[in-house]
């Protein structure tokens, strides 16, 4: 029975029970993807990042993602939980992860203490557009709506209270697709706040998320007028984050927390 060292990880979280979840396991070579699958549904957290050594130059270490039901494009807490994991056991100051449709990825240590991490994923630029079926989904009428093909699709609302209030029907949203409904608005105590969801992928209401984010730094940025700014994702949960944009990258920071260290057996 194979034994796989295996982190659980409150990523973009101060304190245990922050934040958002996710497993951490290093391998040696990637299993088949449908035990990937099985044990990302085993863990059922947000995402699972499997994690394999990278032989070359370009990176550090090969990463995937899965969600309890799907493989992702991108997952930014699970990888920055997976630079938190090897950089506390393994020391260093960066890691850099090959993925499969993001490109390289980067974590880096940030802060006087090396306490907090950064973490760079491609920008991701929005549109405006339509569509009828999320905002009757969402059920509330946002300001504007901004799209990208690859599935992420920002709803502004007016303010905090308003994407707070939002009690969307899941199954309306996940007939539309694997999407991420970003709804976001100007903050209360941060400069953005935001909710996600993402039920075509199996999860509900996302904790926090790093992807999101990517579009939301030159979203927001551009409105803001300023390449740096604060955000909270309101989830039950909850998360602070800052996001920077840099060219074609957004940099977000924010601490890890490690909650259970120990071996996957299957």
């Amino acid at each position: 029975m194979p034994r796989i060292a295996y982190w659980h990880v409150d990523a973009f979280a101060a304190r245990a029970f922050e934040g958002n979840q996710a497993a951490v396991m290093l391998f040696d070579a990637f299993p088949d993807d449908a035990t990937m699958q099985r044990i990302g549904e085993e863990n059922n957290f947000a995402e699972t990042a499997f994690v394999v050594p990278y032989d070359g130059e370009e990176a550090d270490y090969h990463l995937r993602w899965f969600t309890p039901e799907t493989e992702i494009r991108l997952c930014g807490h699970a990888t920055l939980a997976a630079g938190h994991a090897l950089l506390t056991r393994d020391g260093g100051a960066e890691l850099r992860f090959a993925t499969r449709r993001a490109g390289i990825l980067r974590v880096r240590r940030q802060g006087e203490g090396g306490e907090g991490y950064a973490l760079a994923l491609p920008a991701i630029p929005t549109q405006p557009g339509e569509w009828p079926a999320a905002v009757a989904g969402l059920g509330a009428m946002p300001q504007a709506i901004h799209r990208h093909p690859d599935g992420y699709d920002i709803f502004l609302y007016d303010s905090e209270e308003a994407v707070r209030a939002l009690r969307p029907d899941m199954a309306a949203l996940a007939a539309l697709g694997d999407a991420q409904f970003i709804c976001t608005a100007p903050g209360a105590a941060t400069d953005v706040v935001s909710r996600v969801f993402v039920p075509g992928a199996g999860v509900a209401e996302d904790s926090v998320t790093g992807s999101a984010h990517a579009a939301l730094t030159p979203f927001w940025a551009k409105r803001l007028g300023q390449a740096e700014f604060t955000a909270f994702q309101a989830s039950r949960r909850g998360g602070r984050l800052t996001c920077r944009l840099d060219g074609d990258t957004a940099w977000l920071g924010g601490p890890c927390v490690t909650v259970v260290t120990g071996e996957f057996a299957y």
